[in-house]
């Protein structure tokens, strides 16, 4: 009977031990904890530079339809399929290494340090001044943005988006949210600057990151979810655990049967 109990608190011990492992507080698991004291500035909205291997859809627009023809790729001539994004990009403006775009009658483009704005009212002030239209609305859409979400997050992968300013939690839950057993306090975002990768992490389960700079995403932004610290020891040890749980209760079976006997 003695070693039945003491069998017993062996075993409870051990389920303790597991349980506390596999733990997650409240507070690594609740997002924006602060947002009662929290402070909200003016939202702001992306209007990036233009950036090497994007894709455009420029749209020229005149009083006189006709004239604007020689301005705009036929997307209407592919009928059903001119719904389709990927026939969309096919056909686009893609920006090359040197951040030039071949544009119909006018050439080669410069884009280098202009934001999709910036583009609009140069080609605008073009067709103007060289006489080739009169009065023209130019209106241009970035077709490839996406961004790439990796991690503990429901469904990992890269996302396309079309919305000028896509936010933050937006793209998570393009992503399906992140898992329980996601690390909120230090989530990485890899965001391309100028021609360089930066990094930087945010604490989601605070509302200070609401006023920075990363509040919207941006075409090509890599957000990485690390797991928190719990699934990590889970996972660095919960293989000996169970092989050890697996001897240890041969063991004890063993025992109690030959206390039996």
């Amino acid at each position: 009977m003695k070693i039945k109990k003491t069998v017993k608190i062996y075993l409870l011990v051990i389920a303790a031990i597991i349980l506390l492992q596999s733990c997650v507080s409240k507070k690594e698991i609740l997002y924006m904890q602060d947002l009662d004291t929290y402070t909200p500035s003016g939202l702001s909205y992306n209007n990036s530079e233009i950036q090497i291997d994007d894709v455009l859809k420029i749209t020229v627009g005149t009083l006189m339809p006709e004239a604007a023809i020689p301005y705009n790729k036929n997307f209407g001539a592919l009928g059903q399929q001119n719904q389709n994004i990927d026939i969309m990009i096919l056909d686009g403006y893609l920006v090359f290494q040197d951040k030039t775009i071949n544009f119909p009658v006018l050439g080669t483009i410069s884009v280098d340090g202009k934001t999709t704005n910036d583009l609009e009212k140069y080609l605008k002030e073009r067709l103007e001044v060289g006489g080739y239209l009169i009065d023209p609305i130019v209106t241009i859409r970035l077709l490839n943005a996406k961004v790439t979400i990796l991690g503990e997050v429901k469904k990992p992968g890269t996302f396309n988006f079309t919305e000028n300013n896509l936010s933050f939690l937006q793209a998570l839950g393009m992503a399906g949210d992140l898992t329980i057993s996601g690390n909120r306090e230090d989530i990485i975002i890899i965001r391309s600057i100028d021609g360089i990768q930066t990094t930087s992490h945010l604490n989601l389960t605070s509302a200070d990151w609401l006023n920075g700079p990363y509040q919207n995403i941006r075409t090509n932004d890599v957000i990485v979810v690390n797991p928190n610290a719990s699934k990590i020891k889970t996972a660095g040890y919960i293989g000996n655990i169970s092989v050890f749980l697996g001897v240890f209760t041969v063991v004890l079976s063993s025992i109690i049967l030959l206390t039996n006997i």
